[in-house]
């Protein structure tokens, strides 16, 4: 009888693989028009239609659309206090870039001139991949925040990087626990990841949500974390 070392020395490892995966049963992949080194879309699926990782970001905004109320501040624009917010009383914006016209033009880093404990709530979406100075930006948010008010984010996880933007943080749902830990040891914080391998693969080729199902979405696999939600209660 030939072991299995002749026969992957006689097959060589391409065809040993087939040879297991035909023999044991196994699945074999279906590549069809993935089997490609560029995604099949450039633009994480906007131009096809809703990037899967804002599947993630509307279900976590939709389920804490009762604290997105009173003094509301968001990073860079207003649309997430616009779509998800009630009882708005200050709808402001806190960004770098003054061609964004933001509230406070500032380095969130180095963000001294919004007053401490002025806002009941901080809007974060896909922010934090893109703080360099990340454990100084998430203390000022801290600080911005009233006691008892919230801070609300999203974290890009299995996702392309963004190619104008120098983008720093990728991590697990377990990594930011430690870095919230870290930073807001004083406050109650739930970090949870949402995706699974479809859902991963599919933001990675820029395929949109609109070309799943929310069934396929919906199932939560820890080891593929498209976005990671941050809310942090304030004390």
């Amino acid at each position: 009888m030939i072991g299995g070392t002749a026969i992957k020395a006689l097959l060589g490892p391409k065809w040993t693989t087939w040879a297991r995966t035909v023999t044991r049963g196994m699945e074999r992949p279906a590549w069809g028009n993935l089997r490609r080194v560029t995604p099949i879309s450039a633009r994480y699926g906007f131009d096809r239609g809703t990037p899967i990782d804002r599947y993630y970001v509307d279900k976590f905004f939709t389920a804490h659309r009762d604290a997105i109320t009173g003094r509301v501040i968001e990073i860079q624009t207003r649309d997430h206090i616009r779509r998800y917010g009630s009882g708005i009383v200050a709808a402001d914006t806190l960004d770098i870039d003054p061609s964004f016209q933001p509230t406070h033009c500032c380095d969130l880093a180095h963000a001294d001139r919004v007053p401490s404990g002025s806002y009941d709530c901080f809007l974060l979406p896909n922010t934090l991949c893109f703080l360099r100075n990340l454990d100084a930006s998430l203390r000022e948010a801290r600080r911005i925040v009233r006691p008892g008010g919230i801070i609300l984010a999203t974290v890009p996880g299995f996702v392309p990087l963004t190619a104008d933007v120098e983008d720093y943080w990728h991590a697990s749902a377990a990594g930011w626990r430690v870095v919230a830990a870290r930073v807001w040891p004083d406050c109650d914080t739930t970090v949870e990841s949402h995706g699974n391998c479809l859902a991963a693969a599919a933001a990675m080729y820029g395929i949109a949500v609109e070309e799943l199902t929310a069934a396929e979405l919906d199932v939560h696999d820890p080891r593929y974390p498209v976005l990671v939600t941050i809310a942090c209660r304030t004390r």
